[in-house]
């Protein structure tokens, strides 16, 4: 089921969908991660991309509910950044390329809210 978007912020950055999917960096066009559509509440990345262009992705619904802090770290599944509590994949970033980023994401599942920072 689609879910309503209430803040979509991008900056100099394109997703392939409204809401996921691949996401771009748009000065180079490189592909710097992959956005799962279904299993996260909000968003809030910052990046450097290494063409050195810096971007960012805000992202919540109108359905969304205030992530709650959690000190755990998300676990790595095949390359995506996954929720630790039930394994749901949120987010990929493809580290080689960018320089380096700020994450907050919230699992729609348990809403936890967590932080990563490279």
């Amino acid at each position: 089921m689609a879910r309503s978007l209430k803040n979509k912020e991008l900056i100099n950055t394109r997703l392939a969908t409204n809401y996921g999917g691949w996401m771009y960096c748009e000065q180079c066009q490189t592909n710097i991660g992959y956005l799962c559509y279904a299993t996260y509440d909000q968003l809030v990345l910052k990046y450097q991309c290494k063409c050195g262009s810096h971007g960012s992705v805000t992202l919540d619904f109108i359905d969304s509910q205030k992530g709650q802090e959690c000190r755990e770290q998300l676990t790595i599944v095949k390359n995506r950044f996954c929720c630790p509590a039930d394994q749901s994949p949120l987010i990929t970033i493809l580290a080689n390329k960018v320089s380096n980023y700020e994450l907050k994401v919230t699992c729609k599942a348990c809403h936890h809210l967590y932080t990563q920072v490279k």
